[in-house]
């Protein structure tokens, strides 16, 4: 796996995570798949089973990551 990939996404994420922390959320990295471009993360905190946490999710996350990493297709809970 690309190491520097995997910095950038954590680069990432740490920079959304103070947004995730205000409403009481986090986010962890799990995995991700070089071949078809997807990211894995965790939803922490009030995420978990939040209804607004798959549109934080894909147009906050999973934009910055693509915006970051253009070789990023996805972004999904796991």
């Amino acid at each position: 796996m690309d190491e520097e990939i995997l910095l950038k996404i954590e680069a990432v994420l740490t920079s959304v995570r103070p947004a995730l922390r205000m409403d009481g959320g986090g986010i962890e990295f799990v995995s991700y798949d070089a071949e078809k471009g997807i990211v894995g993360v965790k939803m922490q905190g009030a995420c978990v089973g939040c209804p607004m946490s798959e549109i934080t999710l894909k147009m906050g996350v999973e934009a910055a990551l693509r915006d970051a990493i253009p070789s990023i297709t996805e972004v999904v809970s796991v």
